[in-house]
């Protein structure tokens, strides 16, 4: 179940929600006028959702390149990197 807080614990209760998203790793959520506003988590937890987000760009670029042919096999790659180091 997520972690609501309202607006105001930013101010009074920072040290306390910080406390949190580094213990659990999770985002708290912020309310304004009782409607969500933001989500607050640490940077470690936002790094590695970036991350994800990073790699599943990557996934689906390779996923593009193979559905058009535009890829080369294992052993195709490694011979041109032992070319290359050869030279």
């Amino acid at each position: 179940m997520p972690t609501i807080r309202p607006s105001s614990d930013l101010r009074n209760n920072y040290n306390e929600i910080s406390d949190f998203c580094h213990k659990y790793s999770e985002p708290v959520y912020i309310t304004k006028n009782g409607k969500g506003d933001l989500a607050v988590m640490s940077i470690e937890t936002y790094e590695r959702l970036i991350g994800k987000f990073e790699l599943y760009k990557l996934l689906d670029e390779g996923i593009d390149a193979a559905k058009e042919n535009k890829v080369k096999s294992f052993h195709e790659v490694i011979n041109g990197i032992q070319k290359g180091l050869s030279e």
